[in-house]
């Protein structure tokens, strides 16, 4: 039987408790915040690097890209999925709604698979199902972290491609829903191919003023190629960690109501338990002054 002492403890115990989970969400919170900014920020900056690519396209008279051919025939095709997970913990099903996602789309996909993991938990659960992870990158913890991962991710993909090892590369990620919540999502980066064009054909020239490109126009679409893969790269891992930071606020406001419910239950445990302590006092003084008052007599 709980005593008043026991109960107590259990108040105290999950007042703590409330405390830590309170610091837990201003700190998701405060996560989400800077990683929706840099999405934000990155709109615009990719919404400018499509016109300047849409503006080359346009002096060049280019039409049409072709594919380059790196492999020989499809069966020695090569598909490369590059997955963005979640190393923290209190995110629910955040690695497991995106394994079967990625599971899904790349069983549509001919050729080869291969599996570049960004934190070793989803790296493990593609593992079960059979996709093992021919690279592994560290998560970023700030919006700071990020670029020397999208550089280092971009080497390796270069590296890759230039010596036929891949031919299809294709960005895997959690993206915040509006209201609340994320969904898995995929993109291809490359090959930047007529698909690719016809995705960036999408930007108009917001303008009656025909676009002019200053300098060599090598150099500028080669500039302007590194923008686009960067910011894709950029978004994909920001938009992954505002969508973790969210689960964990979401998983972080159930825990608080959970607790605030048990708070109510144990104060009233503890007060009907207090209260039932002290009457049975009053009953016990009642009693005895009636027996003295009887033995008087």
């Amino acid at each position: 039987m709980e005593t008043q002492e026991s109960l107590r403890r259990k108040l105290e115990g999950a007042i703590d408790l409330k405390s830590v989970v309170k610091t837990m969400k201003a700190m998701a919170a405060s996560n989400i915040g800077q990683y929706e900014l840099a999405v934000s920020s990155l709109s615009d900056y990719y919404r400018t690097v499509a016109l300047g690519i849409n503006a080359y396209f346009r002096e060049e008279r280019i039409e049409t890209t072709n594919e380059k051919k790196v492999l020989k025939s499809k069966n020695e095709s090569s598909v490369c999925a590059i997955v963005f997970g979640s190393d923290q913990g209190l995110v629910g099903q955040f690695n497991d709604t995106l394994t079967n996602f990625v599971v899904q789309t790349l069983k549509a996909m001919p050729g080869k698979k291969e599996i570049w993991a960004i934190g070793e938990r989803v790296q493990l659960l593609l593992a079960d199902v059979g996709y093992s992870s021919t690279k592994l990158f560290s998560l970023p913890n700030s919006v700071s972290a990020i670029t020397p991962l999208v550089w280092e991710i971009l080497v390796k993909s270069e590296e890759s491609q230039e010596n036929g090892e891949i031919n299809d590369i294709y960005i895997f990620h959690n993206q915040p829903k509006s209201g609340a919540g994320y969904i898995p999502i995929s993109q291809r980066l490359l090959p930047l191919d007529e698909k690719w064009r016809n995705s960036i054909a999408e930007f108009q020239w917001p303008t009656n003023q025909i676009p002019e490109i200053i300098g060599s126009y090598k150099s500028t679409l080669l500039a302007l190629i590194n923008a686009y893969l960067f910011t894709s790269l950029f978004k994909a891992c920001a938009e992954s960690l505002a969508s973790e930071n969210a689960s964990r606020l979401a998983a972080m406001q159930r825990a608080e109501k959970n607790i605030d419910e048990m708070l109510d239950d144990l104060n009233y445990k503890f007060h009907s338990l207090r209260q039932s302590t002290i009457d049975e006092e009053l009953f016990d003084v009642v009693s005895g002054f009636e027996a003295l008052k009887d033995d008087s007599q």
